[in-house]
């Protein structure tokens, strides 16, 4: 059982929209949760569409997850390289990269497997091939592994941090100073066990950032991921003090603060503003230094215009 309470900025969000954003799961999934009675408001059954209030506290004990074997499922895949070592993707933003609590179909794993089935005996059960992964809002660079050898040489690396990781995002505010490091600790957060926090005792977490432009409220940072935590940039940020534009769970309504005109653009944006840009490591097999790029997403672009009034994205 995990519970919170539904903070001030949440006021007026559907309770099937709430509780998919805060834990980060599909929201049909959660409409399932509901009828099922595993999700309470106020210690009540409620319905998806029931409206939020300040204060109220919600309640959800999901579903044991099932011991399934991975299968195959057809799906579009994005590939920037592939080779008989690994595979690089370019994942997009909403898919979950492997089954877990509330996701046992139709992710990015599933996919893997349809096209690579030799995936199938390669690294954790559930987890064909997946080195590392990305937060289901996330866009950007992945790399999975195709054999035993390359999924192990792979860890190994992102274990010693010899993994260059570079990624975009679009904040509230203007960071000061423009570039900089931020080396906070990051552990569970004490009451609200879904969260990560900045806090005492927390497992050293290092991110350097450079303010590529800011205007309007908002700015686009890119950001040097020397460490590895759960949601580490989102973390980061919040304790920065510029939080990401869209993140249901470290966001804030800082959208209020600004012009009317941009308000809808910034609250209605669906995801954490968080592009996985930049991806360099060693092959596995050879060692030949390799280095690859997402394309910053079209949703960055169209927001950056939205708000900015400026016609293309900053180059980073």
């Amino acid at each position: 059982m995990t519970g919170w309470t539904v903070p001030p900025e949440a006021a007026g969000e559907r309770l099937d929209r709430h509780v998919a954003a805060r834990l980060d799961i599909p929201r049909n999934q959660v409409q399932h949760w509901i009828e099922d009675g595993l999700v309470q408001l106020n210690g009540r059954a409620a319905k998806p569409s029931a409206a939020l209030a300040a204060g109220d506290r919600v309640e959800c004990a999901p579903p044991e997850p099932k011991e399934e074997r991975v299968l195959p499922e057809a799906g579009e895949l994005n590939i920037l390289y592939e080779d008989s070592a690994l595979v690089v993707i370019d994942k997009p933003a909403g898919l979950t990269v492997h089954p877990g609590a509330g996701r046992s179909t139709g992710t990015l794993a599933h996919r893997l497997l349809d096209r690579y089935p030799e995936m199938a005996g390669v690294g954790g059960p559930g987890r064909p091939g997946i080195v590392h992964r990305l937060d289901q809002g996330t866009s950007g660079v992945l790399v999975v592994a195709r054999t035993a050898g390359a999924y192990a040489r792979l860890a190994r690396a992102f274990a010693a941090r010899e993994v260059t990781k570079r990624y975009l995002g679009i904040a509230y505010g203007a960071p000061s100073p423009a570039t900089g490091t931020i080396e906070a600790p990051i552990g569970r957060h004490p009451q609200r066990r879904v969260e990560m926090t900045v806090r005492p005792g927390g497992r050293p977490s290092k991110t350097g950032y450079r303010t590529v432009a800011a205007q309007a409220g908002i700015s686009l940072l890119e950001m040097d991921l020397a460490t590895g935590r759960t949601h580490q940039i989102r973390v980061h940020l919040k304790h920065l003090g510029h939080p990401l534009v869209g993140d249901p769970v470290y966001g804030e309504a800082r959208w209020k603060g600004l012009p009317r005109p941009v308000q809808a653009q910034l609250r209605d944006f669906p995801r954490p503003a968080l592009h996985a840009w930049r991806l360099a490591f060693k092959h596995p097999s050879t060692g030949e230094p390799l280095s690859f790029e997402a394309p910053v997403p079209e949703d960055f672009g169209e927001l950056w215009q939205a708000v900015t009034g400026e016609a293309a994205l900053p180059t980073a």
